[in-house]
């Protein structure tokens, strides 16, 4: 298995201009090169300080110019909000400045607010999303396609850049829908789930899905190649675990109230902070996620890998408004601490810790 970062370039502070969100998430990425860190994924989102990233794919250019060996994901693209011949080719122009280091991660999308102010209809977002995954996935694989869906008609396209990548850069579908993960388990795709602020037990039972949905299919549900996002901090001091806890339980609210149109707008792009239905007290969302010193997030961490087997780990540093100051720090003891002891207890480096590596594609030979 292996480890990566994830950030959403969520804005709470409002004192801070949005240039230093990005600016520290630039540089958290770097960080995470240097730390050995496998991956690096950005959200898309629209419109609200949930997320101040409207295009991962532009996002991950900048990352890739200015780093060598992390990959760059978008966790996820927006299907639906996309023209798809146009992201197809996006998709290959980005693999091939990136020199084959991207991973395409797809969703068909939830907030209705920023839906409606780029004119689509969310309550086909499903039918889309499959309809241009299936386009994607020819675009990317064949010389030329063609499409002719329920929404989306292609005349035959030719896509002029090809990605270094072969037959295409990895996909990976986010969510809980078992049509996704019955999709994945056809057609090769990495199923990509968050654990959210719910317990690793709750992980296990969406594992549980995607397992029965594999057998489903007729394939072994040992191999998959499970991605999990997860909330994780490493610290010795109690204040920034405790301003940790409160950022994940701000990111819930918010994506709570964008989910069910109970967002109220202030100062422009911010969303009203407010509690949700059955919200946890802060106590069990520190129970849920993973927050410790170093031997705590490993034997947490450890238990959890027994538990629901991931593959490939996104872990969340950044969020609300912890200072990026302790969001590094997080980050420097999780490589130099936890992962050297999460080695030691199962005895084996941790590529070999799950069953099969994650798939890497094979690469064309630099001309």
């Amino acid at each position: 298995m292996d480890f990566g970062i994830f950030n959403l370039l969520q804005h709470r502070d409002r004192s801070k201009p949005p240039h230093e969100v990005i600016a520290e998430a630039l540089e958290h990425t770097q960080l995470a090169e240097e730390l050995g860190f496998s991956r690096a994924w950005f959200a898309e989102h629209h419109f609200s300080n949930y997320s101040l990233c409207p295009s991962p794919l532009i996002f991950c250019n900048q990352v890739a110019a200015t780093t060598k060996r992390i990959r760059v994901g978008c966790a996820v693209l927006i299907l639906p909000l996309h023209a798809p011949a146009r992201v197809i080719a996006e998709i290959a122009l980005i693999d091939a400045l990136s020199g084959g280091r991207l991973d395409v991660g797809v969703g068909s999308g939830y907030q209705h607010y920023e839906f409606e102010r780029l004119g689509a209809d969310i309550s086909r977002n499903k039918v889309m999303f499959n309809e241009m995954l299936d386009m994607i996935d020819q675009g990317l694989r064949q010389p030329h396609f063609s499409y002719d869906g329920a929404i989306y008609q292609q005349p035959q396209t030719a896509i002029n850049v090809h990605s270094v990548q072969t037959p295409r850069p990895p996909i990976w579908i986010a969510g809980a829908d078992p049509n996704s993960h019955r999709r994945c388990a056809r057609d090769g795709f990495i199923p990509f789930i968050s654990g959210g602020i719910e317990s690793p037990e709750r992980i296990r039972q969406m594992r549980d899905q995607v397992e029965k949905c594999y057998t489903e299919e007729g394939k072994d549900p040992g191999s998959i190649p499970l991605g999990v996002l997860r909330f994780v901090c490493v610290s010795d001091d109690k204040a920034v675990l405790d301003a940790y806890v409160d950022g994940a339980r701000f990111q819930k609210r918010i994506a709570m109230s964008l989910r069910h149109r109970k967002e109220t707008m202030v100062d422009d792009y911010m969303v009203a902070e407010q509690p949700f239905a059955n919200e946890p007290t802060l106590e069990q969302v520190a129970e849920n996620i993973v927050v410790g010193n170093a031997e705590q997030v490993a034997k947490r961490l450890c238990g959890e890998i027994e538990l629901y087997g991931p593959r490939h780990m996104n872990i969340y540093f950044a969020v609300g408004d912890v200072p990026s100051a302790a969001v590094m720090n997080s980050m420097e003891q999780f490589s130099t601490k936890v992962v050297p002891m999460i080695e030691a207890h199962f005895g084996k480096p941790l590529a070999e810790i799950c069953d099969m590596p994650m798939p890497t594609p094979v690469t064309l030979a630099a001309e």
